[in-house]
């Protein structure tokens, strides 16, 4: 294998997972905005004040939706036939015979289609309307074939159904809120208001219907117990998805009550139902992500062995003092065998080899002083957060030096670029550029890169160098979309407990970055009292993550 291909499949689960995410996203906006279009636009064109350019408007962004798909759904698909090719050693053409490969061409095919034929003429007609729709139905279909249900052995086309079910409700509700939002930022008059509200209102619920429907028969017949929730990843990961989905349920019930007010002729806030429709945004695309990395692991029911119990979880996160003072790098395993290579290649006047190979898919060898070391990274890493959040609170409450606490995360990041992965640059052994191979090392670098940005800019927008209102936006988005990522972030640990119970703390950093970020987003974007609730919500969540990291425990 050249060396790309072989890079390719070093980094192909953690790229599958965002090829994924990307693809679920495009898919549910493309579908949520054809439904949003023939079932709440069209039937109200005719009553709008500017109907028509409303339409345009949708029909832009769902068409941009449709090549975005394609777009995503080729990257994901060439991957994995790449990958296959690569390391089966199958001719392509039978490769692309795979039902994940026909599955892909339909997706795409589908998507064009939609894309070629989507106008706003096109919409004028029934039948149109009706194509587009057969169109969606076609796409979705295929997007089920890539599920778990098709691969399960028993209760298949019931399953098949139920995920067809959950797609569409994510599509109907989280992905029509981006042509939702676009339309009431074009839309001025308070009737047209109340009927566009009122009508996304109901769509909106038939979509949380259809996926509390679905989620529940999905749970009894991927997780089965509830040793299976807290026990594995796959249940941890739907515990994500329904902490974030009831989020999602608190905000879409505070613009039920605007929509409710506007339709009974009473004032109502209409900014903050864009506000929230904006952050339903953010967050729902996040439960994408969660989606996608459920496909990368087994169905709870089907991991039997190696489940963590409660009692595992317990004594794992039981009380304990921070680790303030770190092992040295020499008693660190892979410095330890590194140091015997190296004696045995002296005595045989050879080059040493060298103790680990990034992105070979073998994890470095670890002892106590590595789990020593981790935790003390994580340890420190929460004193920075948890001081972070404070002075963020004494800076709200007018405590002007307070300001500068965005520096703190430029001095973390830094302290987290030496000390994540010791077994490299510059600490370690391996090179700046050949360490790019482990997924682990690239994810760590690619976070200490947002903590940078984030923090830069965090601190240019409250020291005035930066004036921009958009630029005060790039810090809450970067949060957010860390805390996404943090979602598809594995340890690659090859005990599967140690691997779960690291996790299970993970987990709530990612929600927290999530809710820290979005909140954020509040406190810029909503005036009044929403936004000042907001201000103090979010160094909350800073504040908690702190506390988590500080309690982070490897053994």
């Amino acid at each position: 294998m050249g060396v790309s291909v072989t890079l390719l499949v070093d980094l192909f689960g953690y790229l599958s997972v965002i090829l994924h995410s990307l693809v679920i996203v495009a898919q549910s906006m493309t579908l949520g905005g054809l439904l949003f279009l023939v079932f709440l636009l069209h039937p109200l064109a005719r009553t709008l004040t500017n109907g028509d350019e409303l339409q345009q408007h949708v029909v832009r962004l769902t068409r941009l939706s449709a090549f975005g798909l394609v777009v995503a759904e080729l990257a994901a698909t060439a991957l994995q036939v790449s990958v296959l090719v690569a390391t089966v050693d199958l001719p392509l053409s039978n490769v692309l015979q795979a039902a994940f490969a026909v599955s892909g061409g339909v997706k795409m095919l589908s998507a064009a289609l939609i894309f070629l034929c989507l106008g706003d003429q096109t919409q004028a007609g029934s039948r149109s309307r009706l194509l587009l729709l057969l169109l969606g139905v076609i796409e979705l279909a295929a997007a089920t074939v890539t599920t778990h249900a098709y691969a399960r052995l028993t209760d298949n086309l019931l399953l098949l159904f139920v995920e067809g079910l959950h797609q569409f409700g994510a599509a109907i509700w989280i992905g029509a809120i981006p042509s939702f939002v676009l339309v009431l930022r074009h839309l001025e008059d308070a009737d047209g208001l109340r009927l566009v509200g009122t009508r996304f209102s109901r769509m909106s619920m038939i979509g949380v219907a259809c996926i509390l429907l679905s989620g529940a028969i999905m749970c009894v017949f991927y997780i089965g117990d509830l040793a299976g929730f807290y026990g594995t990843a796959y249940g941890v990961m739907v515990g994500a998805k329904i902490a974030m989905f009831l989020a999602l349920l608190a905000l879409g019930f505070g613009n039920f009550r605007v929509t409710e007010r506007l339709r009974k002729g009473q004032h109502a806030q209409v900014l903050r139902m864009r506000r929230f429709a904006e952050v339903e945004i953010g967050i729902g695309f996040t439960i994408f992500f969660a989606a996608a990395s459920l496909t990368s692991v087994p169905p709870a029911i089907d991991l039997t062995t190696d489940r963590v119990s409660l009692h595992e979880i317990a004594v794992r996160n039981a009380p304990a003092w921070p680790r303030l003072s770190s092992p040295d790098h020499d008693e660190l395993a892979v410095s330890q065998v590194q140091a015997q290579l190296d004696s045995d290649a002296a005595r045989a006047h050879q080059v040493a080899a060298s103790a680990t190979v990034p992105g070979s898919g073998i994890a470095p060898p670890r002892n106590a002083q590595d789990m020593a070391w981790s935790e003390y990274n994580h340890h420190w890493a929460g004193i920075f957060v948890l001081l972070i959040g404070v002075l963020a609170l004494l800076n709200r409450a007018g405590v002007g030096w307070a300001k500068h606490w965005p520096l703190l995360f430029l001095a973390m990041a830094a302290f987290l670029l030496v000390r994540s992965d010791p077994e490299v640059w510059p600490l370690g052994h391996e090179g700046w550029w050949v360490a790019w191979r482990d997924v682990e090392v690239a994810q760590h670098r690619f976070f200490v890169l947002l903590i940078v940005l984030f923090g830069y800019f965090e601190w240019s927008v409250r020291t005035g160098r930066l004036r921009d209102e958009r630029a005060a936006l790039v810090f809450p988005l970067l949060v957010a979309v860390g805390g996404a990522m943090l979602l598809t972030h594995n340890h690659q640990i090859s005990n599967v407990k140690d691997q779960m119970l690291i996790e299970l703390t993970h987990t709530p950093l990612a929600l927290s970055g999530v809710a820290a970020g979005w909140a954020r987003w509040l406190e810029l974007r909503l005036p009044g009292r929403g936004g000042r609730i907001a201000g103090i919500v979010w160094p909350i969540c800073f504040m908690l993550i702190g506390v988590i990291l500080l309690w982070y425990r490897e053994a």
